[in-house]
């Protein structure tokens, strides 16, 4: 018996020490990336992301509005989806300042996620000015490096 216990102990000793080295391998490539634990994805220097509707300065007598998404130089992908050059949308909508280029973009009614690789959406909005903007996000949520980010567009709803 004596025999077999010594065994089983080495045995669970090379399965620690295994266990051990693999942990360090991994904690190190997380470091490695060291944002938050989550990876940015590289984005082509021609990518763009615009709004193809509305358009700035817009003035519109109803608070739906279709908002169209326009990508160049990327593709679409739901999120979920690790694919080289591709991410999905997210709308800021009214946002003061924008959110962590380095961590997962926040859903929110600010910052509205389109991870099932949509490209337009209707919004309802309150009358006023409105200040829109489109980020693109990898399969994480996290935006690109460099970030896929539109000009901010401004529209007005007004009170029919």
């Amino acid at each position: 018996m004596l025999h077999k216990s010594r065994f089983f102990t080495r045995q669970n000793s090379v399965a620690m020490a295994i266990g051990l080295a693999f942990a360090v391998v991994a904690s190190s490539q997380v470091a490695a990336h060291d944002h938050g634990g989550m990876p940015r994805s590289s984005a082509p220097d021609n990518a763009r992301v615009y709004f193809i509707q509305p358009s700035d300065g817009q003035v519109l007598t109803s608070g739906t509005v279709k908002v169209v998404f326009g990508l160049e130089g990327m593709g679409v992908a739901p999120a979920g989806t690790d694919l080289a050059n591709t991410g999905h949308h997210h709308l800021l909508i009214d946002l003061d300042q924008l959110p962590d280029m380095n961590a997962p973009l926040p859903a929110s009614d600010q910052v509205i996620h389109f991870g099932k690789a949509q490209t337009e959406t209707q919004l309802t909005l309150a009358p006023g000015v409105h200040r829109l903007q489109l980020l693109l996000g990898n399969y994480s949520h996290v935006p690109h490096n460099p970030p896929v980010l539109s000009e901010v567009i401004e529209i007005e709803v007004i009170a029919e």
